[in-house]
């Protein structure tokens, strides 16, 4: 499982997002975008990073501009 942290109205957070459905399209990935706006301890960690994949079993994160060959070797 992936979190896609970011927010809404981000254009590079839309652009990330274009990327995972590219991805999830080529194979079986499981993704989610998580309001960061909504949290302040996420917003504190993530606000300056965003767009920032995050993979949930060993906390591995790849932070913008990411690539779909980042998000392959990410899930690998």
């Amino acid at each position: 499982m992936l979190n896609l942290y970011g927010t809404s109205h981000c254009h590079l957070c839309e652009q990330a997002e274009s990327l995972l459905h590219t991805a999830a399209n080529d194979g079986n990935i499981n993704w989610a975008f998580i309001e960061i706006a909504d949290d302040e301890t996420l917003l504190n960690l993530y606000e300056c990073k965003t767009p920032v994949l995050k993979r949930m079993d060993n906390n591995c994160e790849v932070c913008w501009p990411f690539s779909l060959d980042d998000i392959v070797n990410l899930i690998q």
